[in-house]
């Protein structure tokens, strides 16, 4: 059955099947840079609750979503329409995005944490299908350069996430551990790279 919930200005439906809201998403929707005017793209877009949070924030931008999963992506377009928002969301996977080289100022994505083979069990929705590499060289095909991309990902995997980053030529320039107290272990992480963009990496309270 599905549900509603809501953010800001907007409803979120969330059906079966279709990876739920959560804290890091929540936390990714107010880390990442956001201008008026913006081409946005979501890469594993799922419900399209990314969109909604940076719309929240900046009514001019310009909304793109990609999912693997028809289900996801109709959900997705449905939660733009519901909300009186344009926007195009395609099927396809992050290897054959459908745009042109350089065509957005900002990449999100709250991709599946876990490699396969890990020992790790988030479900089927948080386990990797296509490689963080693969991710990475999306986004910065996507990106013009000085353009954003913005993700969360697991603490345990920061290493391979600025190693990938910087291979695909998107420079860490923030970065913001994500923990529910001052006494837990960061349950996750939060980078912004630039495109292109100079060394220098600023890291964000835990807490604010």
């Amino acid at each position: 059955m599905s549900k509603l919930e809501q953010l800001g200005p907007y409803q979120l439906e969330q059906r079966p099947g279709v990876f739920p809201l959560g804290s890091d998403t929540l936390a990714l929707g107010r880390f990442s840079t956001v201008r008026k005017g913006w081409r946005v793209c979501d890469l594993g877009t799922g419900s399209g609750v990314l969109l909604l949070l940076l719309a929240a924030r900046e009514p001019q931008l310009e909304l793109f979503g990609l999912d693997q999963d028809p289900a996801a992506a109709a959900l997705a377009q449905d939660n733009l329409r519901r909300n009186g928002l344009d926007g195009q969301i395609w099927t396809g996977s992050w290897s054959q995005t459908p745009f042109p080289p350089g065509s957005f100022d900002l990449v999100v994505s709250n991709p599946p944490y876990y490699a396969p083979g890990s020992g790790k069990d988030g479900g089927p929705a948080r386990m990797e299908r296509e490689e963080l590499d693969t991710l990475c060289r999306a986004a910065a095909r996507l990106l013009r350069n000085g353009g954003r991309f913005a993700l969360s990902f697991p603490t345990q995997r920061m290493v391979d996430l600025l190693e990938a980053m910087r291979r695909w030529d998107l420079e860490p320039k923030r970065l913001k551990l994500l923990s529910h107290t001052p006494t837990k272990p960061p349950y996750a992480l939060l980078a912004e790279g630039v495109r292109q963009g100079k060394p220098g990496l600023q890291v964000l309270p835990c807490l604010e």
